[in-house]
């Protein structure tokens, strides 16, 4: 079995991706755990529920869907750049 050696485009490539998969994988851990635990501490009501439920119900949704609209964004772009997008039909 041979190996093709990595150019150091195909470097760069994995290393961007790297870099932003780890920063939305902290952004995902940031609001799932950190802003979880302590938005029970917010005592105050937003549009009649305590705020603690909608940081939970609703804004860790929209942050959800906002890391994976950026990521598959970042990434056609990301690809475009480095020549390996696909086709698009």
């Amino acid at each position: 079995m041979q190996t093709t050696p990595i150019s150091e485009r195909h470097r760069q490539y994995w290393r961007a991706n790297l870099r932003l998969t780890s920063v939305l994988i902290a952004i995902w851990f940031f609001v799932t755990f950190v802003l979880g635990y302590f938005a029970r501490d917010l005592d105050f009501t937003f549009f009649g529920w305590p705020f603690s439920f909608w940081v939970a119900a609703q804004g860790a949704l929209i942050v959800y869907v906002l890391v994976i609209w950026f990521y598959a964004r970042s990434m056609n772009r990301l690809d475009h750049r480095y020549g390996v997008a696909e086709e698009e039909h």
